[in-house]
């Protein structure tokens, strides 16, 4: 119960921080709709439905990821701005159990700001809601959240690396992760050298499954095959599963590191 308390305590005093950057909220809420929209738009365009969705599934996948990468970062950044990093990082209280509650309230602030897109999209673009497989979709995202939360753990130690640029650098997993995943195009137009990477994406399988279940396939030429039953997407889900088997533990370990560092190099205290 004590555990469960300390969790929770963590996923409160984030909640609490969203409320005191409200207005930050509400404009990169805006942004990202604006950004999705205008994505979802080039579809429209072109007449092309199936390109239309392909867009869709993808910029509702990128506002996922950019948002859960950010909130776990901004996490850091937020009690570095308030000079609270190191009271927290001295506190008695497993870097677990604060690892969790923070990304437990990344995850549900991540799907809450991909709801409010969504549907804000749905006064640009006309999207067969209730003929997707929506239970395989929240199943796709489900499992995909591990995998997401483990690259998410490595990108927040940046900022305990760096008190001045760490969240920015956060970035370049979000720019590596977009390039690679085939989040608005098919992987087979990377060039051949960089395709291997596409592999080692969790979200290259949560898209691939995603627009399958749905009614797209996978060819990119926007054709349609029908919407698809969860267990043709078993191998992305176990792909996604086995991915964040790796790498939360992975995420844990190289977070971890990352603070026995920074506490031995006085990089916790607040800067400027």
């Amino acid at each position: 119960m004590n555990k469960a308390r300390q969790t929770l305590a963590f996923v409160f005093k984030d909640y609490h921080l969203t409320r005191r950057y409200g207005s930050w909220v509400v404009v990169f809420t805006f942004y990202s709709l604006v950004s999705a929209a205008t994505i979802a738009l080039i579809g429209v365009a072109s007449k092309d439905y199936q390109l239309t969705m392909t867009l869709v599934i993808g910029a509702l996948m990128w506002t996922f990821l950019s948002v859960l990468f950010n909130e776990l970062a901004m996490s850091i950044a937020f009690e570095r701005w308030e000079g609270t990093l190191e009271y927290t990082f001295m506190a008695p209280v497993s870097r677990l159990l604060h690892l969790l509650g923070v990304s437990i309230y990344a995850v549900f602030y991540s799907l809450l700001r991909t709801a409010v897109v969504l549907i804000g999209l749905l006064l640009f673009v006309r999207m067969p809601i209730g003929s997707v497989n929506i239970l395989g979709l929240f199943l796709v995202l489900t499992v995909s959240c591990l995998a997401f939360l483990g690259l998410g753990l490595m990108a927040a130690a940046l900022p305990v690396m760096s008190p001045e640029r760490g969240a920015e650098a956060t970035n370049i997993f979000q720019g590596m992760l977009l390039l690679v995943s085939g989040i608005y195009y098919p992987v087979t137009v990377l060039p051949r050298w960089l395709r291997p990477l596409s592999t080692l994406s969790p979200a290259t399988y949560a898209l691939s499954a995603s627009r399958r279940l749905i009614g797209l396939t996978d060819a990119g030429d926007g054709a349609t095959s029908g919407v698809a039953p969860i267990s043709s997407v078993s191998h992305e889900l176990l792909a996604l599963t086995l991915m964040g088997l790796i790498m939360i533990p992975a995420g844990v370990f190289v977070f971890t590191r990352v603070e026995n560092w920074a506490k031995r190099n006085g990089k916790l205290k607040r800067a400027g």
